[in-house]
């Protein structure tokens, strides 16, 4: 595919592409034809990589993300594990523990949401020194965040660096950042994202896009202060900047 920015890919209509002539597949439009190992591009000066995938919804780093029995939680305990295939296989991920292997971290009185479960994602604010504060953590309901993948990682992207996402079946855009990791595929983002993206997921038990749909285009080394954003408006804001 041509290097260009999404903002001239948008402009030419729903298709990613001009050049491209999208077809329908049981209402999915096809997406740009990247294999497995992602594709090199460079945009408006940047070093990017892109990658086309399924996407399942993440809820880590949101407060309400896991809790004990008995608490409405926007999934179940046994997607807090590292899945089959990872290091960390069966190890808990999506939640603090007191030490490793004892029992969950629980939030306190001052916490948003006390007697739920500290839900933490890889990148967080080093502003913040309390480690069990859910507030340290990157919230899936309010931040558009993806994994960071084995093609990004081999690309050098790290935690905190800026991605540009796009359904090809939506035909919307949404910038966000590299918050967590877990799954190799990268074919994972939160719950604000997906929404963002026009798809109305609810929670991460059992909501995902099942086609491969969706173009994640990630930019190496674009957040090298490691800036933590509290609001989607201020990482907009932060995107644009960089003319992603």
């Amino acid at each position: 595919m041509k290097a260009q920015s999404w903002g001239v890919a948008l402009a030419l209509g729903s298709s990613l592409v001009a050049q491209q002539t999208p077809k329908q597949v049981q209402g999915v439009q096809t997406c740009p034809a990247v294999g497995p190992a992602g594709q090199a591009l460079t945009v408006s000066g940047r070093k990017a990589v892109e990658i086309v995938v399924k996407m399942d919804v993440d809820v880590d780093g949101a407060p309400n993300a896991y809790g004990p029995k008995g608490k409405k939680t926007l999934d179940v305990l046994k997607h807090a594990r590292a899945p089959k295939g990872t290091t960390d296989a069966g190890g808990i991920v999506g939640y603090m523990t007191e030490y490793d292997g004892g029992p969950p971290t629980i939030q306190g009185p001052g916490d948003p949401y006390p007697g739920y479960y500290v839900s933490q994602t890889d990148f967080a604010d080093l502003n913040n020194k309390r480690m069990e504060d859910p507030r340290r953590y990157v919230d899936a309901t309010r931040i558009n965040y993806v994994v960071q993948g084995r093609v990004a990682e081999k690309a050098g992207v790290q935690m905190g660096d800026f991605a540009t996402v796009y359904s090809c079946r939506t035909g919307k855009l949404a910038y966000a950042i590299v918050a967590d990791s877990g799954n190799p595929s990268g074919a994972e983002g939160s719950l604000a994202l997906v929404r963002a993206l026009g798809y109305p997921a609810r929670n991460g038990i059992d909501d995902s896009i099942d086609h491969r749909e969706i173009v994640v285009r990630y930019f190496p080394g674009s957040n090298p202060q490691k800036h933590f954003f509290k609001t989607q408006a201020e990482l907009d804001e932060a995107a644009k900047k960089l003319g992603l």
